[in-house]
C-alpha cells in the first residue's frame, strides 16, 4: 500500500486552526515523557493525508514527508530548532497514535469539519448502508455500518455500526446529529423515506430531503402518481 497515489491537499488556514481546535479536546494517554508531537498534529496529518488518497500508515507517513513546509506549519508540526524546518511526524509515531486512538470518537468530533469541506452550502449529502465483508461479530452475525458521505468529494462525514437487531432506520438521525446541514440536500434510499426523519431534516436542521419511493410503499407512491400522473412519476419524495 505503500504505492498508493495520493495528492498534495490545499487547506486554508481557518480550516487548519478548527481542526487542530477539534482535535486538542480529545484526550491524549501518551506517557508524557518522549513525546515529540502533539496528538493532535498526528491527527490532523493522517486525517489530510487519508483525504488525499492515502490508505496505509507508510502512505501517510510519505504523504506528510512531501507536504510543504507551510502546510506542516499550519498542522502544527515540530519545528527543528537547528534548520528552522517544520518535521512531520514519522510512520511508527502515526500508527502508535492512530492505533490508540478511539475512532468513533474522532468521527464524532470531526464530522462538522468535514462537512465544511464541500464548500458550497447547496452541496448534498447522501446516506449509504454497506455490509462488512469478512467482518462479523463474536456470534457470527455480520458488522452492517450506516455512513454519511459527501457528493462529488467521497468524504465520509461519518458513521456508525446498525445494532444487531436493529436496522438503518433508527439509526439515521443520530448518525446525523453532529453534522452542520444546514442548506444542505440529503439524500437516501426508499428504506429512509420516513415521516419523522423528513421532518427532523426541515424542521431542525434546516436540510432539503431527497428521498427515493418504491413499492414498499405502496400507499405514498400510488398518491404520488395520482398527484403527477401516471406518465411522470417522479423518483423521489
Amino acid at each position: 500500500m505503500a504505492g498508493t497515489q495520493t495528492k498534495p491537499m490545499k487547506l486554508s488556514r481557518s480550516k487548519a486552526e478548527k481542526l487542530l481546535r477539534i482535535l486538542m479536546k480529545l484526550p491524549d494517554h501518551r506517557h508524557r515523557r518522549g513525546r515529540r508531537h502533539d496528538q493532535a498534529t498526528i491527527l490532523a496529518v493522517a486525517i489530510c493525508a487519508v483525504l488525499c488518497g492515502a490508505r496505509s500508515y507508510v502512505a501517510i507517513a510519505e504523504w506528510a514527508a512531501r507536504s510543504h513546509q507551510n502546510f506542516l506549519r499550519r498542522l502544527g508540526c515540530r519545528r527543528e530548532p537547528g534548520s528552522g524546518l517544520y518535521r512531520a511526524p514519522s510512520e511508527p509515531t502515526i500508527r502508535r497514535v492512530l492505533q490508540g486512538i478511539d475512532a468513533e470518537q474522532v468521527d464524532r468530533a470531526l464530522a462538522g469539519w468535514l462537512c465544511s469541506l464541500g464548500g458550497n452550502q447547496g452541496e448534498a449529502v447522501a446516506i449509504d448502508g454497506k455490509t462488512l465483508r469478512g467482518a462479523q461479530r463474536e456470534n457470527g452475525t455480520q458488522v452492517h455500518l450506516l455512513s454519511a458521505v459527501l457528493h462529488g468529494t467521497g468524504v465520509i462525514l461519518g458513521q456508525s455500526e446498525v445494532a444487531e437487531k436493529s436496522n438503518e432506520i433508527p439509526a439515521a438521525a443520530p448518525l446525523l446529529a453532529s453534522m452542520d446541514l444546514s442548506g444542505k440536500t440529503v439524500t437516501a434510499d426508499a428504506l429512509h423515506t420516513q415521516r419523522e426523519l423528513a421532518r427532523t431534516l426541515v424542521d431542525e436542521r434546516e436540510a432539503d430531503y431527497l428521498f427515493t419511493v418504491k413499492d414498499n410503499q405502496p400507499t405514498l407512491k400510488q398518491e404520488i402518481s395520482e398527484l403527477f400522473g401516471p406518465d411522470c412519476f417522479p423518483p423521489c419524495l
